[in-house]
């Protein structure tokens, strides 16, 4: 649908779910994708599947929480491919503890991942997307980022409201450099993550879409890749909402 042709682009959390599903979406549309994850062997393995599929792709371990794996990762990337254009932050973890249960050590580390990792992202990548001709910053929040959220917990709801922020902020911050920067919010969707929850709160989950059912991950990913593409060059600071009618705000 989009063409995305010469384009180079850097997933976060790309070894399995929304994150893969949209590197291979943004390969399809003719994008050389990084694909990075903490876990190593995993998005070599996911990467490979791209390969196999005649894609340019190669998968980098990477440490959002660690600055320095965060920039040897974008630098390995935009070397062998010879620059970065597109950058989706997509790394992102759960929480369903509940407030009387939360532990400061779990409330850091969800913070750490979904919201401070999405910023020094963008901050390593940021000298290479300032010399590119088509620009794309993504970031991934979510519905508990855009209502509160229903069953996560408060620091899942405190780190995707905090990306919509930086959304906001950097969009006005970079717009002057030709940066565009978005952000989809998915609803609740079909990915490992959701193993946190207990089949009766999935199904709670459910009776808040008006669709009634849960997202599928190829429609996060094509969300992403219109907010990648020329088509989207006059769209910046806006929170795509794919939730099946669960928050109409």
């Amino acid at each position: 649908m989009f063409c995305l042709k010469d384009k180079i682009a850097f997933v976060t959390g790309a070894a399995r779910g929304i994150g893969f599903v949209t590197a291979e979406k943004l390969a399809e549309s003719g994008a050389s994708v990084a694909l990075g994850d903490i876990n190593g062997p995993s998005v070599e393995e996911s990467a490979e599947r791209l390969r196999q599929k005649g894609y340019k792709a190669i998968g980098v371990r990477m440490d959002v929480t660690d600055d320095a794996s965060i920039r040897e990762a974008v630098g390995r990337a935009a070397e062998h491919f010879g620059g970065i254009d597109i950058i989706v932050n997509n790394a992102g973890i759960l929480s369903a503890a509940s407030i009387e249960d939360m532990q400061r050590a779990e409330w850091n580390r969800v913070i750490d991942v979904n919201l401070s990792g999405t910023f020094f992202v963008i901050q390593a990548a940021l000298p290479y997307l300032k010399n590119s001709k088509h620009p794309r910053i993504i970031n991934i929040s979510s519905l508990s980022g855009r209502s509160g959220g229903f069953e996560g917990s408060m620091c899942y709801a405190a780190s995707k409201g905090g990306i919509i922020a930086i959304t906001r902020g950097m969009a006005r911050k970079l717009a002057p450099l030709n940066i565009t920067v978005n952000a989809v919010c998915p609803g609740t969707t079909e990915t490992d993550l959701l193993k946190s929850y207990t089949p009766e709160a999935i199904e709670r989950q459910k009776k808040y879409i008006l669709l009634g059912r849960l997202g599928q991950p190829d429609e996060i990913a094509a969300a992403v890749c219109y907010l990648a593409s020329t088509e989207a060059g006059f769209v910046t600071g806006a929170m795509l909402d794919i939730n099946g009618g669960a928050y109409m705000g």
